[in-house]
């Protein structure tokens, strides 16, 4: 069954990145008119790059992990088998 849900993971991994960029993208509108500043822009200051960077990076992590936590859901209630990792018995 786990190979079945690797269609599902692609797919996810692909809308997650997506709605993380299109995320960060919004939560950066609301911080700062401008476009976020890349690395290499010369009048950008090294604390508002890194923010971007950092900010970025965590929206995207943040909802990338959301949609991959839905999807397994997902296919657990169409298949009734987990994808992932069963939790180990305690003894």
């Amino acid at each position: 069954m786990k190979l079945l849900y690797k269609p599902f993971a692609l797919i996810a991994g692909v809308v997650g990145a997506k709605l993380g960029q299109r995320a960060f993208k919004t939560v950066w509108a609301k911080i700062d008119d401008a476009e976020p500043p890349n690395p290499t822009t010369e009048d950008a200051s090294l604390g508002k790059v890194v923010g971007a960077k950092t900010l970025e990076a965590a929206t995207i992590a943040g909802v990338a992990a959301a949609v991959d936590r839905a999807s397994a859901r997902w296919f657990q209630y169409l298949t009734g088998s987990w994808p992932g990792r069963e939790p180990e018995e305690e003894e």
